[in-house]
């Protein structure tokens, strides 16, 4: 599951647009997850992320965009009864 919004924070406020990437670090041993941005804010993580590696935060590595699509379905069905009482 992914978040249902941007993971970038602007003036205190959370960013509302929808994710559109996941943002990855690509290393030699693996790739790591960062998060998940909009477009508009995709060079100010890309910043961030740079200046996070150069600090030890992060891995350095390759910065990966991966292009997030939405996925539509009509077979999962809910009723009442499933609902559980606590």
């Amino acid at each position: 599951m992914f978040p249902d919004k941007c993971s970038v924070k602007e003036e205190g406020r959370n960013c509302l647009n929808p994710p559109e990437f996941v943002i990855s670090v690509l290393v030699e041993d693996g790739e790591y997850m960062v998060g998940v941005t909009c477009n508009r804010h995709k060079g100010a993580v890309s910043g961030k992320i740079q200046i996070l590696q150069n600090e030890g935060k992060i891995p350095k590595g390759t910065i990966n965009f991966s292009e997030l699509k939405p996925v539509g379905t009509d077979c999962i069905k809910g009723n009442a009864d499933d609902l559980i009482q606590l």
